[in-house]
Formats: structure tokens, C-alpha cells, sequence
């Protein structure tokens, strides 16, 4: 009989502005073939950074529960789902994207896979990437500020950054 796999939780940020009202959806899904979703937050809608001549992302953050680490979610998991919704990459790191799916923390770690390191820097930066998080794990602390989500997140201003939440977006099906 083979030893039950830990269970590492997996905190994602997911982007979209092509076709985003289908393709966050089916990340979602997608990443349940590779560990459970345990929470996702709302879906909100903010400008591009970058590259501002293009449509407005919209974004969200999810806990995945999954027997891989970080290393072969980024590697395998993520790149395969990337692959499947046709995610194509440019010079431009900014450039419009069917998703984008990034592992923002993992467990309590502090890592660095290929050039990414974890606790992603954006996570104090970005509030398109706080805010979302903070709504699925208010009480996680960060692992190099000791400071927990719900702070990091509060002090953002989701309306200042223009970002509207879209409450007509869904994640995961009702039934």
C-alpha cells in the first residue's frame, strides 16, 4: 500500500483579457484535475499594466489543494493548462493573454522556481493580486512580512486602482 502524498495549498492568481468570461471559468475547472479547489474569490475587472492599449483583465485567486509542488504545478500543471486554453507568449510580458496563472504562495514557503520567486513580489504590489487573495485567505500570513492578507489587501483601494467587481462572472457552476 503506497503512503497517502501531502497536501500542499497552493494560492493562484488568475488573469485573463481574452475572452476572459470563459476562459477564468475553465481554469478553474482545469486546475481540479490536479488537486481540489478549496476557494475562489470574486472576479474583478482592472487596467493592464503595461501595454494600456488593450482590453481590461480580469482577474481572480484560488486555493488549490495538490499532492505536486510548486515546482511541477508551475512546471506541468500550470503549463499544461495554459497550453490547452491556447495561452500564447510573447517578448511582452504585458501583452493581451487567453490566462495567465501564477503561484503567488505556497504553504508557508519561501522558494525560487526559475526565475519566479515565492512569496511572489506582486502579492505586496499589486492589488488586482491582494485583494483577491486576501477575500480567500483573510488570515495567511505572509512568510517574509509576517503581515496577514487582509492587511496587505487593505491598504489598496480597489476604486482608486480601478477595479470593479463583476458579479456576473462565475467560477464555479451553482449546482
Amino acid at each position: 500500500m503506497s503512503e497517502p502524498k501531502a497536501r500542499n495549498l497552493a494560492y493562484l492568481s488568475l488573469g485573463s483579457n481574452i475572452d476572459p468570461e470563459r476562459n477564468l471559468p475553465a481554469v478553474v475547472d482545469l486546475l481540479g484535475e490536479y488537486g481540489r479547489v478549496r476557494a475562489v474569490s470574486n472576479v474583478w475587472q482592472s487596467k493592464p499594466v503595461g501595454l494600456t492599449d488593450q482590453p481590461d483583465f480580469l482577474n481572480a485567486a484560488v486555493i488549490l489543494e495538490t499532492a505536486l509542488s510548486a515546482r511541477s504545478l508551475r512546471r506541468q500543471a500550470i503549463a499544461e493548462i495554459e497550453r490547452r486554453l491556447k495561452r500564447v507568449r510573447t517578448q511582452d510580458k504585458s501583452a493581451p493573454r487567453t490566462i495567465d496563472i501564477d503561484i503567488m504562495l505556497f504553504n508557508d514557503e519561501i522558494a525560487q522556481i526559475d526565475s519566479r520567486h515565492i512569496p511572489d513580489p506582486e502579492v505586496l504590489e499589486r492589488p488586482f493580486v491582494a485583494i483577491p487573495l486576501a477575500e480567500i485567505a483573510p488570515d495567511y500570513v505572509h512568510p517574509e512580512t509576517g503581515q496577514p492578507l487582509r492587511e496587505i489587501a487593505a491598504q489598496f483601494d480597489p476604486r482608486r486602482a480601478g477595479m470593479v467587481r463583476r458579479e456576473d462572472v462565475h467560477l464555479v457552476s451553482d449546482g
